[in-house]
């Protein structure tokens, strides 16, 4: 199935397919990503997980993020082998600042037959109650948490107390509407150590899939060439 195309319908469908929204800037994409992609999958019975690359804010200063279609690219090539994990570029197609409740109200509407899961980290899940309509996101979908480096998910849990425990009921089944905490192992990798490493001429060689590793190092090799900043990741 190609997920990229954001008129593409699930009408001729009939089973429910299991969808995981793992959506990030990857700016670029890494074998930490891949790896907990997998097991988040695995663990909460997905049938695919749709890397959702999210579009540059117009309105905002790119910093070193990359064009769409850069990222885009090197994420498709990446998971080109996945027999679970896509590349999306849905939101590109979608009014901009792009916010999750509406992603996920739009995919339910043009791909009926699939059900829809959010994954988030802890960090994130800690600042869940400001979300654009958080309240209506976890009535409706599956929220699976899983932990960043440094984080372990029981200690998410009990750190998510009172109003935001109240605001993000937790349900039974993967596929009711609940927050469900999952326990992963993190490679120690992350987007702005690639582009550091890569600014220092040293190798990345393990840390992205082999496939775009020499494309990696081509194109964020000239971000100060470029002139572009330093950008801090969310």
């Amino acid at each position: 199935m190609h997920t990229e195309s954001h008129t593409h319908k699930d009408r001729n469908t009939v089973p429910i397919v299991r969808t995981g929204i793992f959506g990030g800037s990857f700016n670029p994409i890494h074998n930490g990503h891949i790896t907990l992609a997998r097991q988040l999958a695995a663990a909460s019975a997905l049938d695919e997980v749709w890397f959702m690359v999210s579009p540059q804010n117009p309105l905002k200063e790119a910093g070193s993020l990359m064009p769409d279609d850069v990222r885009l690219g090197l994420v498709r090539r990446a998971l080109a082998e996945e027999p679970v994990l896509r590349a999306s570029d849905y939101e590109f197609h979608l009014p901009r600042p792009s916010y999750t409740w509406n992603t996920l109200q739009s995919l339910t509407a043009d791909f009926p037959y699939r059900r829809f899961a959010l994954l988030i980290g802890g960090d994130n899940w800690l600042l869940f109650p400001r979300w654009y309509h958080s309240a209506d996101i976890v009535s409706k979908y599956p929220v699976i948490v899983y932990p960043r480096r440094n984080e372990d998910t029981g200690n998410i849990a009990s750190d998510v107390t009172n109003e935001e425990a109240e605001a993000c009921p937790t349900g039974e089944d993967m596929l009711s509407p609940g927050v469900h905490f999952v326990r992963a192992t993190l490679l120690d990798i992350s987007s702005t150590m690639i582009r550091s490493l890569v600014r220092q001429g040293r190798s990345v060689h393990g840390l992205v899939p082999p496939q775009i590793e020499n494309e990696v190092v081509r194109i964020y090799a000239s971000e100060e060439e470029n002139g572009l900043g330093t950008h801090v990741e969310q």
